[in-house]
């Protein structure tokens, strides 16, 4: 633990995590997180999901608590940006003017959501969907039920999100490039299944479809054109179509950039003493021996760790197998595994998709490489999820009769127990 001076650049999860690993395996070097937001590191789950519904408060969000970094004498720069890395001389630069200088660097800087530019996009009512605040306003603006939403992404963000307003009571239509909602990450028969459960909650979609322009009066948004020339009334409309990894940074510094920062397994970028974590680190997996860039809260997690062990010279690597998990009216999924191994294979169904209890296992050359649980009964041992993993993890061939095999329980799935 020679190493002095840690600056984590990015207020997120991972950042958070990052310098709670740190203190917890015992360093007691100077560390300081800067963040480019007011608050304090939160979670983003939340978000979308229990707190937009109401069902949580504001304590739901928050990494640890606010007390914890000056009672573990974490320094926290909160409304302030690194605006700049020198890596020959190991300092970082801030928009308020100060230099920090580090022996290790944490490139935590996340993803902004993408914009489209659009007519109309600078109009009130209109707005991308990330942060805490983007949550409280929307939060507000669905509770009353009543409003014409219109939301611009198929993607899990925004199925989340026109869940969450149609659940309010509001008159949701949703448009994407896609045929069939999340088809490019699970497929078309399961994307038809989440569209089949939100139509019979009252969302409407216009699939394949895009926005051509947003209509206003006043400056407030009043509707959508979409590439039909269809007018969609609004009175809110979000736009969630992806994110963009936060690497300019990384790239003025001369770091290695392709899809994210590049990383190896243990989340070192190709500049001494710099790491990276979260969403805008694409690591190297030992699993699948390819670089993997997850924007998923598991990854942010398991990533800070993984960075901060890094840092302080143990032997760590980002191994976990990725996994994620939505909540949308009656139905709780969680899915893991990698996305690119699945990629059009058809699933296997162990379960009911009718009855809204199934899980999907998705095998490339009869070996699971990702599997997702809707549904399933928690009480059941072992769990779907560490079933999946195992599965994976073991890399051995099963068949698609044995793990649809409904006569016996998840624990005949298992390697040990082939």
């Amino acid at each position: 633990m020679t190493v002095q001076n840690i600056v984590i650049a990015g207020g997120g999860l991972a950042g958070a995590t990052a310098a709670k690993t740190l203190r917890a395996e015992g360093y007691t070097g100077r560390v300081t997180v800067v963040g480019a937001e007011s608050h304090h590191p939160y979670l983003r789950p939340p978000l979308s999901k229990e707190y937009l519904l109401g069902k949580a408060g504001e304590d739901a969000v928050p990494v640890v608590p606010d007390g914890w970094y000056a009672e573990n004498d974490v320094g926290l720069r909160l409304g302030v940006r690194v605006t700049g890395i020198r890596p020959d001389s190991h300092t970082v630069q801030l928009d308020d003017g100060a230099s920090l200088d580090y022996g290790s660097l944490l490139l935590a800087t996340g993803a902004t959501p993408r914009a489209l530019r659009l007519p109309g996009s600078d109009l009130d009512g209109v707005s991308t969907f990330r942060t805490l605040d983007d949550s409280r306003r929307l939060r507000s603006a669905l509770g009353t039920g009543g409003k014409n939403v219109v939301m611009i992404g198929s993607g899990w963000i925004g199925m989340e999100l026109a869940a969450a307003a149609a659940t309010y009571g509001n008159h949701v239509t949703l448009l994407g490039l896609e045929e069939i909602p999340l088809a490019g990450a699970i497929g078309p028969d399961l994307g038809r299944f989440f569209r089949g459960l939100h139509e019979a909650n009252g969302v409407s979609f216009r699939l394949p479809a895009s926005a051509r322009e947003i209509t206003g009066r006043d400056g407030v948004v009043t509707g959508v054109i979409a590439d039909s020339g269809e007018l969609l009334p609004a009175d809110i409309v979000v736009v969630a179509v992806g994110v963009v990894p936060g690497t300019g940074l990384a790239k003025e510094a001369g770091l290695a950039v392709d899809n994210g920062i590049l990383t190896d397994a243990s989340l070192r970028t190709s500049a001494d003493g710099i790491f990276a974590a979260g969403d805008v680190a694409n690591a190297l997996h030992p699993f699948t021996g390819q670089h993997h860039r997850s924007e998923h809260w598991s990854n942010a997690l398991n990533g800070g760790k993984v960075a901060a062990k890094a840092m302080l010279g143990q032997d760590a690597t980002l191994s976990t197998i990725p996994y994620f998990y939505t909540d949308q009216f009656d139905v709780s999924m969680e899915y893991s595994g990698f996305p690119a191994l699945a990629a059009g294979a058809e699933p296997v169904i162990r379960g009911s998709l009718e009855d809204k209890e199934f899980i999907a296992f998705w095998l490339q050359d009869s070996r699971v490489v990702a599997g997702m649980s809707v549904n399933w009964p928690r009480k059941e041992q072992p769990g779907a999820q560490k079933t999946i993993k195992a599965l994976i993890s073991a890399k051995t061939p099963v068949s698609a009769g044995r793990l649809t095999d409904p006569s016996g329980g998840l624990g005949q799935l298992l390697p040990e127990a082939a």
